[in-house]
């Protein structure tokens, strides 16, 4: 069986082969004489009787990881999620989302159906399916019609099953501890934040706060073509103490329902 730490190590060296930017913001802090601890590393699927979050969660449940109590509902994008803690506070946790496919339209659940007749078993019931990336044939002209209605259906037609983005611990931080220092300066390097609901989501209120890079385009090989679209982020996140002191380990749909769209073409 593959180890839990190999795995996000391997998890991480993919990420940065399709969010270069993701190396570029790590760098820039360790330069800083920042250690960089991992919130959560993010995926997506798609609720599928051959998927869904069972299909990517059970792999990191064989090894240690437990579900959690939440769950997390987006009306509008029509996502489900819920997360995962690990078997030690130094290990990310792991947030899975799934489109609602019975809640799209005709159009997209019959593509993406047609994308998942494609997919071998083997490739969901390998320990490395978390990054196994895109296991079926797609077209440009395809993804280009998909992210008219939905950008997350578009993203894991492309991308596949990978993380969508890690997450760098602000409390683990120490000269960039508060966000609005941290976004300063990563826009002082030149990094586009996503300010869809503004930069920073959440409050200390709500006892989270998170902002996130805009993913790059990269260029994507497709059946019709290579073409430049977006790939991945890379998100922060600050986490506040609750009544009993303990900091709180959840996420906040109205917030997520924002950073989602860190992956959404830049006009």
């Amino acid at each position: 069986m593959i180890q839990l730490e190999n795995l996000l190590v391997q998890m991480w060296a993919d990420y940065c082969k399709i969010n270069p930017e993701a190396k570029r913001v790590f760098d820039v802090l360790t330069a800083e004489g920042e250690q960089i601890l991992n919130d959560h590393i993010a995926l997506r699927t798609f609720n599928h009787p051959r998927l869904g979050i069972s299909s990517l969660s059970k792999h990191f449940m064989d090894l240690g990881y437990e579900i959690a109590d939440q769950e997390y509902v987006f009306t509008e994008k029509k996502l489900f999620a819920k997360h995962f803690m690990p078997p030690n506070e130094s290990l990310p946790k792991i947030f899975i989302s799934e489109l609602e496919l019975e809640k799209v339209s005709p159009f997209v659940r019959e593509s993406v159906n047609k994308l998942i007749d494609q997919l071998d078993s083997s490739v969901i019931e390998s320990a490395s399916f978390a990054m196994s990336g895109r296991p079926w044939d797609l077209s440009y002209e395809l993804y280009s019609q998909l992210a008219k209605e939905s950008e997350y259906a578009s993203w894991v037609a492309a991308f596949g099953f990978r993380p969508n983005h890690f997450t760098v611990s602000i409390n683990n931080l120490k000269k960039y501890s508060d966000i609005k220092t941290l976004n300063s300066f990563l826009k002082s390097k030149g990094f586009i934040l996503n300010s869809f609901g503004g930069e920073i989501k959440g409050t200390p209120e709500e006892h989270l706060e998170q902002s996130s890079t805009m993913a790059s385009e990269i260029a994507v090989s497709f059946s019709d073509g290579t073409h430049k679209i977006p790939g991945c982020y890379y998100e922060f996140a600050k986490r506040y103490p609750q009544a009993d002191g303990k900091l709180y380990q959840g996420f906040i749909a109205k917030s997520a329902d924002k950073i989602f769209e860190s992956t959404n073409q830049l006009k």
